[in-house]
């Protein structure tokens, strides 16, 4: 049976790393594949903004260091919405430098992404060993790494042989690489015609996700949630701007409301997918 038709919970069982076992887990627990990205720049509207869509949503996309009055307060805040609303933490740092490098950016600094983010994601544009650096540092911790295989962005050079090459290194190192932001499935992608991947499980996760808009003036491209889960076969939907608008003067309820409508169209169209309706 094609991956696409199997639910959640049953490929939750085919994944030995534990972050994304607990994702699948949490969507499925949940009913939800909404992941919000919260790209505001003050704590205040940051924990506000997870406060009212953590029961919706089965990971939080964070970009810690557009926050200016960051501490680690905020951390162990966020750490505390994680547990009461039953979600993951996805730090989208893009890593992109060689092994060593990025080994202590996961790991030290200001920010210490590795002590709290259960997901976080890097560019293969360095090669292997990127992987190996991050691994060294979130194999023992459990943590899981999503490559950059494809962007939503206009003119995105991250297409054809390159991620092609993208997939094949997730296929070297599926202890740790559980997948990769991509605009489609990429079962296949890059293999030989002798080459199996029958035991590929790579979760797909997707931005540019979007209801009421098509684009942005800065390259962004919006596709809604049925385009994204059922017709390209991707598994969890994020959005940003789409719930919470520019961030100022959060409207509570409207974000809330829109986090609601983007969790239930992102489940409606996971079921019309598995059912194959």
């Amino acid at each position: 049976m094609s991956l696409a038709k199997l639910s959640y919970a049953e490929r939750a069982k085919r994944h030995s790393n534990a972050s994304a076992r607990a994702l699948l887990e949490v969507m499925e627990r949940k009913k939800t594949n909404l992941c919000v990205s919260v790209d505001v720049t003050t704590k205040s509207e940051f924990l506000s903004v997870v406060d009212v869509v953590g029961p919706y949503i089965c990971l939080v996309k964070t970009h810690v260091d557009i926050i200016e009055d960051f501490d680690h307060d905020l951390i162990e805040k966020l750490r505390e919405l994680s547990v009461k609303y039953d979600f993951l933490i996805f730090e989208d740092r893009k890593f992109a430098d060689i092994g060593n490098t990025v080994a202590l950016q996961y790991s030290s600094g200001v920010h210490k992404i590795a002590s709290w983010s259960h997901i976080t994601n890097a560019h293969p544009v360095p090669g292997p060993s990127i992987i190996s650096g991050l691994a060294s540092v979130g194999v023992p911790l459990g943590r899981g790494l999503l490559l950059l295989a494809e962007m939503s962005t206009k003119g995105s050079l991250a297409t054809g042989s390159y991620t092609e090459e993208a997939v094949r290194m997730a296929r070297a190192n599926k202890n740790f690489v559980i997948g990769f932001i991509a605009q489609r499935r990429m079962d296949g992608v890059g293999a030989s015609p002798d080459e199996s991947t029958e035991e590929d499980d790579f979760l797909i996760l997707t931005p540019g996700v979007g209801l009421d808009s098509r684009g942005d003036s800065m390259g962004q491209q919006y596709r809604t949630p049925k385009e994204v889960i059922v017709d390209s076969g991707c598994d969890v939907i994020i959005v940003g701007r789409g719930i919470y608008g520019k961030g100022n003067n959060l409207d509570i309820q409207t974000v809330q409301a829109q986090a609601e409508r983007y969790r239930t169209e992102g489940w409606n169209a996971y079921q019309e997918r598995i059912k194959g309706t």
